[in-house]
């Protein structure tokens, strides 16, 4: 069965239509409301007089059984309709009961939270009357010890005002002591009690959170642990807003306008940040101006400094590299200057003896611990004279590969000593010494080293040094010059002297009490304590602990080591210092200066760091396409040796490379792919194997990874300790990529007398008398026909009478046929020569 309005029905028999809800439930749970039909059974009902027509019958409603079954149907739906309505009697007795019980609970409740609250309110008014009194005693304690101190300078007329103070004071206060009682006693004002109620929230327990409900288990573990308290500014901040509102009303906070530095670009939480504004206002009004940004991405300084006046800040543009102008230079005042230790570098040519001279002064044996007897990395020391000065020596390579190794001492240094072997004279590293030391404008003190050797001539060394423009003192110039010997010890004091009085004219100071700034000597990567400077303190003290940065690193000094491998805390100026800490490894050369912050020395090494690659990849651009083109011609025909070099030292690793860039021609050049500083690395193999280059380690090695690695693709790693063998080797290696020189020998000439054709697929063979010479079927040939070459290649025989020979000589006759050639004449000449291949090496 259905309803008139859709529903699906369920029909039960009986009489008429009765109509009601039943929950009919299913499987997992489920139920469904459905609407229940109830049909009455029809009942028949005899018509007056019927009764009388059939009394006499036997159909009469006794004995009729429909009849007896309608009477019994009728008395049984009284009988339940009684007992529905009963049921429904209970249940609304029982739902006023509910609602009775309910209201007094609630009327308990209420009771009892006005009981709760009423001790509290006499609690805190019965603290608030202890605080006063003791406010008022501490206060009469206090003015009683000042009415005593006035007692004491004999003002007898104010202690009779201190007499009746207290009494004033008590008087005026007795009434305030129980007003807040009277007040309760009698009604009082509610009003007034008001702010006295704690907030709804909390007043059911006050702060202890007493009757806020259910105990959660969330509730009771942050209970143990303590909960999250608030901070010291939020309680202030709450305080002041209550406050506020006890005076009448919220106290609008006035706004700070800022000045707001606004870079070419800037990201969005950066700029919140600059304006001390809140991320998502800032992100909101961008999306306002149909910007559809989030707080990481960057925008551009217009549509920035549209934000910044929106919110009423000032703009303060600036550039990238207005970063800096943090790295302040400091005019020192002439009071605040202090003398300073001179830095002396020891230059000259490879094997002229500055290590040897140096160790001699410095009583040491430097020398020893360079490979090859050469040095290969500046080394800065200092020395104490016998009277006390001191002296810092930079020692600079002479070999040519650390040209720029030298520029840099010259540049951080104030006295050059130049050594010049007596036996030797005026080389080419002397010359570049001279050139630097005049570029750097610094004077300069000629050492001419082994005196003590028999073939010694110092009056040439002297001369030489003319051609160059260096006048001596004993050529009556103004250059001091010694004769010294690093063996005997012969002229160290007079050299020390010579030093001590150059360093007194030039009245070298510096302030020490300033910020540190210095020069980066070396720097290297040290497997145990990673990346290490050696910095040249110029002016300022360096302390532990200082925030510095250098070139594109940046870093803290967390240790730093004098050149006796000693830890320091502090390097004044002119003192040569390892410094740790850095979080790369600097370029030798570059400068360091303190600044304030890490966010300061991040940020200039981050810009430093973008402006070199930018100016890198300009440099990489700035060609035309016709230059392309013709590089790219010109590469073709050039072969190229690509290497991989990792040093123990920057200063090494620039010196490698610049050696490898001098050698090649226009045939053969060296290309190095990657130049680093520290221990070959499993990623240097996998590079060197995809570009087929071997790896080249000067004074490191490589890791087990790498070593494996190596082993398992093929690449090959040497190892130096000497840099002119590496050079050589490299040399010798590119040398192999030159190709041989091919030289042609003739060895004889022929002359075709007549052609014959022979069959059998040997084609043209010709009669030929060898005028010139000798005939070789291993040879070349070439055929002239007046003078012309038409064919050049090889004889597919020859041929004496009837046999095969291997030469002809001079004045015979032979046959000769050309390989994949048959335009032969009478009367034609044949060349025959040899080619010899002669290896070529790099010069």
């Amino acid at each position: 069965m259905s309803d008139s309005d859709g529903k699906k029905t369920l029909g039960v028999r009986g009489g008429g239509p009765r109509s009601g809800n039943v929950k009919q439930s299913f499987s997992h749970g489920r139920t469904k409301n459905v609407v229940v039909e109830t049909k009455r059974k029809r009942v028949v009902v005899p018509k007056p007089g019927a009764a009388n027509k059939g009394s006499g019958t036997a159909g009469s409603a006794s004995g009729d059984p429909r009849r007896q079954k309608a009477g019994t149907t009728d008395t049984e739906m009284a009988r339940r309709l009684k007992a529905l309505q009963a049921a429904k009697a209970r249940e609304a007795d029982e739902i006023a009961e509910r609602e009775a019980n309910e209201k007094a609970r609630a009327e308990e409740r209420e009771r009892r939270r006005a009981e709760i609250e009423a001790k509290e309110r006499e609690e805190r008014e019965r603290e608030e009357r202890a605080r006063q009194k003791a406010e008022e005693e501490e206060r009469k304690r206090l003015e009683a010890e000042a009415e005593a101190n006035r007692a004491k300078d004999g003002d007898s007329g104010s202690r009779a005002k201190a007499d009746s103070a207290p009494a004033r004071a008590g008087a005026a206060t007795a009434p305030r002591e129980d007003a807040p009682a009277r007040r309760n006693d009698r009604g009082g004002d509610r009003g007034r009690e008001q702010p006295q109620r704690p907030a709804r929230g909390k007043g059911r327990g006050g702060d202890d959170n007493r009757r806020s409900g259910k105990l959660t288990l969330n509730q009771a573990l942050s209970g143990a642990e303590g909960g999250r308290q608030k901070s010291v500014a939020a309680m202030r901040r709450k305080q002041e807003r209550a406050r506020q509102k006890a005076m009448g009303g919220s106290v609008e906070r006035e706004k700070i306008v800022r000045d707001v530095q606004l870079p070419e670009a800037i990201v969005v939480s950066e700029l919140a940040n600059r304006m001390a504004e809140r991320v998502g206002a800032v992100v909101k009004a961008l999306m306002q101006m149909d910007m559809m940004v989030t707080q990481n991405q960057t925008i551009d300084a217009d549509t920035a400094e549209l934000i910044i006046e929106e919110f009423g800040h000032n703009v303060v543009r600036v550039s990238a590299s207005d970063v800096e102008h943090v790295i302040q230079q400091i005019v020192d005042d002439e009071k605040d200057l202090q003398p300073r230790p001179p830095v002396i570098t020891i230059m000259g040519h490879v094997d002229h003896g500055k290590t040897s001279l140096l160790d001699a002064i410095r009583s040491t044996k430097v020398v020893s611990g360079e490979a090859g007897g050469i040095t290969q990395h500046i080394g800065a020391y200092q020395v104490q004279t016998d009277s006390g000065s001191i002296l810092t020596f930079l020692d600079t390579p002479g070999h040519a590969a650390f040209t720029s190794m030298r520029s840099r001492g010259a540049q951080v240094t104030d006295i050059v000593v130049l050594v010049v072997a007596a036996d030797d004279a005026v080389m080419p590293q002397t010359v570049e010494a001279i050139n630097h030391a005049k570029a750097a404008k610094v004077p300069m003190i000629v050492a001419i080293n082994k005196i003590d050797k028999p073939e010694a001539n110092a009056q040439k060394v002297r001369t030489d040094l003319l051609q160059h423009e260096v006048v001596v003192e004993a050529m009556s110039g103004e250059v001091q010059d010694v004769e010294v010997s690093a063996v005997s010890g012969q002229g160290l004091d007079e050299l020390l002297e010579a030093i001590a009085l150059q360093a007194e004219l030039l009245e070298l100071k510096a302030n020490p009490d300033r910020a540190a700034q210095g020069a980066v000597i070396e720097a290297q990567l040290d497997v145990g304590r990673g990346p290490v400077a050696t910095v040249l303190v110029q002016t300022g003290t360096l302390k532990q602990g200082d925030i510095f940065v250098v070139g594109e690193q940046w870093g803290k000094v967390r240790a730093m080591e004098n050149d006796k491998g000693e830890r320091v805390k502090e390097a004044g100026p002119s003192v040569p210092v390892e410094v740790l800490g850095l979080n790369g490894t600097p370029e030798a050369g570059d400068v360091l200066n303190v600044v304030d912050t890490e966010a300061q020395a991040r940020e200039i090494a981050e810009y430093r760091e973008s402006a070199s690659k930018e100016k890198r990849a300009a440099a990489g651009a700035a060609t035309t396409l016709e230059q392309l083109m013709a590089k790219a011609k010109e590469d073709k025909n050039v072969a190229e040796l690509p290497i991989l070099v990792k040093a123990d030292v920057q200063g090494s690793a620039e010196a490698i490379v610049q050696a490898m860039e001098k050698i090649g021609n226009d045939e053969v050049r060296v290309r190095v792919l990657h130049s680093g500083v520290g221990a070959i690395t499993e990623s240097d193999i996998g590079l060197a194997e995809a570009s087929g280059a071997p790896v080249f380690g000067f004074n490191v090695r490589a890791n087990t990874p790498a070593r494996n690695s190596a082993n398992q693709k093929g690449v090959e790693i040497r190892y130096y300790s000497v840099i002119y063998d590496l050079v050589d080797d490299v040399k010798a290696a590119a040398s192999g990529l030159l190709g041989a020189e091919v030289r042609e020998n003739f060895i004889g000439y022929a002359e075709i007398k007549e052609v014959f054709k022979v069959s059998g697929g040997v084609g043209k063979v010709a009669g030929c008398l060898v005028t010139e010479g000798i005939a070789r079927r291993s040879a070349g040939v070439r055929l002239l026909r007046d003078n012309v070459v038409i064919h050049e290649g090889t004889l597919k025989t020859l041929k004496r009478f009837k046999d095969e020979v291997s030469e002809v000589q001079s004045g015979q006759e032979c046959g000769m046929a050309f390989e994949n050639y048959e335009d032969i004449r009478q009367g034609d000449v044949i060349e025959i020569f040899e080619r010899e291949e002669i290896e070529r090496t790099l010069a």
